[in-house]
């Protein structure tokens, strides 16, 4: 009987499901968080042949034959690439795209990430850095006795040093843009690194060549929606509980044949 072995992979797929629904419940309040989304495909089909029978029309024959479902599997996990709604702060260091692209970022082993969070600070030496004080790319240092700093929507950082009149020019921040954002493989606190899949980084000013604006004093919150994330925790649940079922009725129709 292959209804346990169905119904095992349906509660199987639901748990996966579960767990997904689950991190995006976790990560509401995570800056730049996108949600994840679970895609099933069943599984083959095995096909049981039979003799064809004859119709009740003259002539006709009824084909024969059943092909069953053996049941379902995760098929991926896709990031939806949506972006979230804008948050207003009051820290001129914080930065939110408007549109395509993410931040550059350089990590302790030489590699480059990529982020849609911008929540920027400086370090001891003026650089401007993540929480986690990995360097922004291309470097961006504050002068030490800069009073304001200013980031305007194309990217470009500007300081106002006492005494000065005029802003001084510090540098610009740059976008990075894929092929396809999709492939970009997650590698936690919210940076992700280029693959094949993906596609090579697109060094890109903001405004620019479809590279969304950056936005001063804002940072982009996730794009998960409670509702949408609970409805889909219900249908979960549903959809287990029926597999479930399916799972104890054919163990008792096997004990019934013996």
């Amino acid at each position: 009987m292959k209804a346990l072995s169905i119904a095992a992979s349906g509660m199987l797929a639901q748990q996966h499901r579960t767990e997904v629904v689950a991190n995006n419940l976790a990560n509401m309040q995570t800056t730049g968080y996108q949600k994840r989304r679970t895609e099933f495909n069943d599984l083959l089909y095995k096909h049981n042949p039979r003799r064809p029978s004859a119709s009740s029309s003259p002539g006709e024959k009824v084909p024969g034959g059943v092909h069953l479902g053996l049941g379902v599997k995760v098929a991926s996990v896709y990031r939806v690439n949506q972006q979230g709604t804008l948050k207003q702060t009051s820290n001129q260091f914080d930065l939110a795209i408007q549109g395509e692209g993410f931040f550059q970022v350089q990590l302790p082993n030489g590699e480059v990430a990529f982020t849609r969070d911008g929540t920027f600070q400086t370090s001891e030496a003026g650089q401007l850095v993540t929480p986690d004080g990995f360097p922004v790319q291309p470097g961006i240092i504050i002068p030490p006795n800069a009073t304001n700093v200013t980031i305007s929507a194309t990217g470009t950082v500007q300081a106002k040093i006492a005494g000065a009149d005029v802003p001084v020019n510090v540098g610009n921040i740059q976008l990075a843009l894929f092929p396809n954002p999709g492939g970009l493989d997650p590698v936690g606190s919210n940076m992700f690194l280029a693959t094949e899949r993906s596609g090579a980084a697109a060094p890109a000013n903001p405004g620019i060549d479809g590279a969304g604006s950056v936005l001063q004093g804002f940072v982009e919150n996730s794009n998960v929606n409670a509702i949408e994330e609970i409805a889909a925790l219900i249908r979960a649940e549903k959809a287990y509980s029926m597999n479930s079922k399916v799972l104890s009725t054919a163990d008792q129709m096997m004990a019934v044949r013996r």
